[in-house]
């Protein structure tokens, strides 16, 4: 196979996880495994909270790819394993660093997408228990948050006129 085909499995991989991480959210976060998660939504005291366990048990799936399809040099399951670990680079600086700024980069910011998905994120966590949630993707914003911010900037410009 080329490189180029490797590429897109590990792209496919990496949209794929979007897919995963709302399921999983969804579904194991705000379902059987609420206890570990539900820190998430709760003011708390300290730098980790249990909710960061989801990282390791994220990770996995994308180390043991990497891994055994290295050692059995079957580089389709590394480029798999690559998307994935990709994925959670990403989730890693979308969610702890853009959104809940646990690393003080992005205070402030004009940026569209950032805004939204910042927005996106308070919706679901103005739930503070596990049922009734809304918005559980990370990456990929809902449309009608995108109209949300789009609706805001007009309003701050309509204002700016009058003044």
């Amino acid at each position: 196979m080329s490189l180029l085909i490797y590429i897109l499995i590990g792209a496919a991989a990496f949209i794929f996880m979007e897919g995963v991480a709302w399921f999983a959210h969804k579904y194991i976060m705000h379902g059987f495994l609420w206890n570990l998660h539900k820190d998430h939504h709760l003011p708390h005291e300290g730098f980790f909270e249990k909710n960061d366990l989801f990282f390791l048990i994220f990770a996995i799936p994308g180390w043991l790819c990497i891994q055994f399809g290295w050692s059995s040099e079957t580089w389709w399951v590394v480029s798999i394993g690559c998307g994935i670990t990709l994925y959670g680079i990403a989730y890693f600086i979308v969610h702890e660093i853009i959104i809940h700024r646990r690393f003080k980069l992005f205070e402030k910011t004009n940026n569209r997408y950032i805004k939204a998905i910042r927005w996106a994120h308070k919706m679901h966590h103005r739930h503070l228990n596990k049922e009734n949630g809304e918005s559980f993707g990370m990456l990929f914003v809902s449309k009608k948050y995108w109209q949300k911010i789009k609706r805001d900037e007009q309003v701050k410009e309509q204002l700016s006129r009058i003044n």
